[in-house]
Order: C-alpha cells, then sequence, then structure tokens
C-alpha cells in the first residue's frame, strides 16, 4: 500500500483522523455546519511551512498546466514535475510554489485541484484542525458566501489523493 503522501501547508500530522475517507463530520466541521470562505490573495497558502511541500497532481493537471504554459503535457512533466511514492507532484521547492510572484499564482487560471479546492482537503475537515490551523492561518476564512456542507463535501471528494488521480 501507498503510504499517504504530505502536501502543502498549512501543517497536519500524517497521523491526523481526518485523514480517513471514511471519518464522520465531527460537530462544528466545515462538512457538518458549512463556512463563509473567499480567497483573499495573500499567497500563504502556497508557501510551505514545517515541511510540508507537495502539490499533487493529476493527469488533468499537468494537461491544463501544460496548456496554460505553452507546453505538451511531457515537456511540462519532464520540466515541473518528478513522482515519489507513485503520486506525481510539482518539483523542487523549499519555501514557495514555482508558480507564486510576491502574492499571486502566476498560472491561476491552470491551477492545480489542490489550489483550486483549498482550504477544503480532507485532513483539514475536522473542528479541531479547521479552527485552530485553518482559520488562524488563512485569513479568506470568515470572508465572503458561505459555502453548504454539500458544496464542500463535493470539494473533498476532488482531492486528487482521495480520488486515487494523483499518480
Amino acid at each position: 500500500m501507498t503510504p499517504e503522501p504530505r502536501r502543502r501547508c498549512p501543517p497536519v500530522t500524517p497521523s491526523s483522523p481526518a485523514r480517513s475517507p471514511d471519518r464522520r463530520a465531527t460537530a462544528g466541521s466545515p462538512t457538518a455546519v458549512g463556512v463563509r470562505f473567499e480567497c483573499q490573495g495573500t499567497g500563504r497558502c502556497c508557501v510551505s511551512r514545517d515541511g510540508y511541500g507537495y502539490v499533487y497532481l493529476t493527469l488533468d493537471d499537468r494537461r491544463r498546466l501544460a496548456r496554460h504554459l505553452g507546453f505538451t503535457t511531457s515537456q511540462f512533466t519532464r520540466r515541473h514535475c518528478t513522482r515519489t511514492d507513485g503520486w506525481f507532484h510539482l518539483r523542487d521547492f523549499d519555501a514557495a510554489c514555482p508558480f507564486l510572484a510576491g502574492t499571486r499564482c502566476t498560472v491561476y487560471e491552470g491551477r492545480p485541484t489542490q489550489c483550486r479546492t483549498w482550504p477544503f482537503w480532507p485532513e483539514n475537515m475536522t473542528a479541531k484542525v479547521w479552527n485552530e490551523e485553518i482559520a488562524t492561518y488563512c485569513p479568506g476564512v470568515g470572508q465572503g458566501r458561505e459555502w453548504s456542507r454539500e458544496e464542500i463535501r463535493e470539494l473533498v471528494q476532488l482531492d486528487p489523493i482521495r480520488s486515487g488521480k494523483a499518480g
């Protein structure tokens, strides 16, 4: 069995109970109550913290990014990706995503599913992680429109690791 990979910030421990795909929503979690969220464009989610630094890519992500950058999928994959434990991810960055310029994403229109679904990742969906890590780290929490439980659950299902499409 392939170990569950680590991804970009904010940090959660690999043993986080929220990583289990069968875990029920906990009281106060986003999947139980819905939340207000709107990206504030700070780029904080694109900067690695505490050793977390993978942005996983599905084949569709690699195709979309390649088109956006004017490459073939093969060229993009060779130039910008690596594979670890069977999972494709962006390569070679310790501090920030290579497509981050200041606080702005230079590939926003072509950004990966993992980036499109932030902060609605499976490991962020317990009340404890959401309130103690996500809400304190991401200034978009509590802003903008309210995302319903159903919308959040749909985004969680798009997770490239959970769906098995990051390989």
